[in-house]
């Protein structure tokens, strides 16, 4: 089934040096840009993390430290990356916790000012768990009828999500509206605040924190209670976006205006 889209929808996949939103980095990035009137762009560059690659990570996506020793580091690309995604909507495989809130890290590090709170978000692992739970070599297998040769090649996988994406709409085009909002909402499993997940939205549009102590709290009521939780935050092994998100609330609060 062709996608039903207003604006590009770029599917993609990072390979990295391990899962820690946080403190890793980017080795390599495949992004498929699928433009409304169905024409595609795929890009695939590999990406030096200005870090060892832990052999377990090599173990797993093939890609050594030699391998990227002469590739330009994210922060010199990061401009034609952004570039390429103003204005798309995006969708990937675990993309909503992973993949997105690590490539906005990867963003803010290198100073690149790449704004994409406005933009639709979706996730086609969460569709596959909702209606299969399963993995992505199963999921293309399932949707696809076609073995995934290259599992972990971010090229592979990116293409591959989008192959099932269209073949869930295939499958599921009673329960699922080819309607890239509609994606969206359905791939969410929660309404974030921050890409991290750490504040989201309650069901009454509330920011509340999604983590320890004061989990479910509103961020407001938290801020004006314990003064010094803002700053354990700030101090904290939490993602720049997180730090941001907390800040912008914060300065709303203290002077009475939207940021």
């Amino acid at each position: 089934m062709k996608l039903n889209l207003k604006n590009p929808l770029v599917f993609f996949d990072l390979e990295t040096t391990g899962v820690n939103i946080n403190s890793d980095r980017i080795v390599e990035i495949c992004y498929l840009k699928v433009y409304p009137n169905g024409n595609e762009e795929a890009k695939t560059m590999r990406i030096n993390p200005e870090m060892h690659i832990p052999e377990e990570s090599s173990k797993v996506h093939g890609i050594y430290d030699e391998d990227v020793a002469d590739c330009p580091t994210f922060k010199q690309v990061a401009k034609n990356i952004a570039n390429d995604f103003e204005g798309c909507d995006i969708a990937g495989f675990n993309s909503n916790r992973f993949d997105v809130p690590l490539l906005v890290e990867e963003f803010l590090r290198a100073g690149v000012d790449l704004d994409i709170t406005k933009r639709r978000f979706i996730d086609v692992q969460v569709i596959y768990h909702k209606m299969e739970q399963r993995t992505l070599s199963a999921a293309y297998k399932f949707y696809c009828g076609k073995n995934l040769e290259d599992a972990h090649s971010a090229l592979a996988d990116t293409r591959a999500t989008y192959e099932v994406l269209k073949g869930q709409l295939d499958m599921y085009g009673d329960q699922l509206q080819n309607d890239v909002a509609f994606l969206s909402e359905y791939s969410s499993f929660t309404r974030n605040v921050d890409f991290a997940g750490r504040i989201i939205y309650d069901d009454n549009g509330v920011e509340v924190f999604n983590f320890g102590k004061y989990k479910g709290v509103p961020v407001r009521e938290v801020l004006k209670k314990d003064t010094g939780y803002f700053g354990w935050i700030m101090n904290g092994d939490f993602t720049l976006n997180t730090k941001n998100v907390l800040t912008k609330i914060r300065l709303e609060e203290f002077t009475g205006k939207k940021q």
